[in-house]
């Protein structure tokens, strides 16, 4: 049974005006965290521009804090998720009450925009690799026909010019020390390559490090399909499930719930309003 619910039964009412204290509570402590402070960024082009951010560290305590006030609860502490720019970060917390399991899930959902810091070096390493990157392109398209023409004129100065390809391989094979001379003059532009390929990558690294993460989000409460679907905002849900040999079942007769079950499960969900008000 998910909470609130519209059930008219009077235990299921009284779990849901407080699953909706709570979702209301969780909702207006979230709109404080997430309250955006003015940030200076770098565009691309080496723009400086104004954004807004949050600090999703302070969520993080935020949750920390309501885990650290729960007594008796089973929870796995607080857990984040990353895919592409969307975020979440998110905590769930249980406790069973006779054969009755009541369970919470917490999320806020949000987006991470990625700008440059405001920092002259991102200019330079953007120019740096744009030069390295020419430099590069430039020698492999020249390798193969430059490289042709020196052997061939090494070829020709020790007398091999004009040979047929049958009896220059007999010599080559023979000659290890001529091999190993024109094997030479072929890798010294493939180590060029190499040492600006790691320049570049070591660049790329460099600007990976002056990048800067904007957070966004909209703090609305929000179902589970809408976080499915990347939407931004808060999910704050209760389930009450009915444990049997280790099986979990949604559907539950209230009328089985002990008067006693029901005042603990009530009891919960008033610790939960507690930790929200302190």
């Amino acid at each position: 049974m998910q909470i609130p619910s519209n059930l008219s039964d009077p235990f299921a009412k009284s779990m849901s005006e407080k699953g909706e204290t709570i979702r209301q509570m969780f909702l207006e402590r979230i709109m404080g965290l997430v309250k955006k402070a003015p940030v200076k960024v770098m565009l691309g082009d080496g723009t400086i521009s104004d954004q807004e951010s949050f600090d999703p560290t302070i969520v993080r305590q935020f949750y920390e804090s309501i885990l650290r006030r729960l007594a008796g609860w089973s929870t796995n502490g607080v857990s984040a998720t990353t895919d592409q720019d969307l975020r979440r970060s998110f905590i769930r917390f249980e406790v069973s009450e006779d054969n009755y399991m009541l369970s919470c899930h917490m999320s806020l959902q949000y987006h991470a925009l990625l700008y440059y810091k405001p920092d002259h070096k991102v200019i330079n390493i953007q120019k740096e690799l744009s030069d390295t990157s020419d430099k590069i392109k430039n020698i492999e398209e020249n390798t193969a026909p430059e490289s042709d023409k020196v052997i061939e004129e090494k070829l020709k100065n020790m007398g091999y010019e004009g040979m047929d390809q049958q009896k220059l391989f007999e010599i080559l094979f023979e000659r290890n020390e001529l091999t190993q001379e024109l094997i030479g003059m072929l890798q010294a532009n493939q180590k060029k390559i190499n040492e600006l390929t790691e320049n570049r990558d070591n660049l790329f690294k460099e600007l990976d490090s002056l990048l800067l993460e904007i957070y966004h989000t909209t703090p609305v409460m929000i179902d589970e399909m809408k976080m499915i679907a990347a939407e931004e905002g808060c999910l704050c849900v209760f389930n009450l499930e009915y444990v049997k040999n280790d099986q979990r079942e949604g559907n539950i007769n209230l009328t089985r719930i002990t008067a006693k079950a029901k005042e603990k499960l009530q009891s919960r969900m008033d610790e939960i309003i507690q930790i929200l008000k302190s």
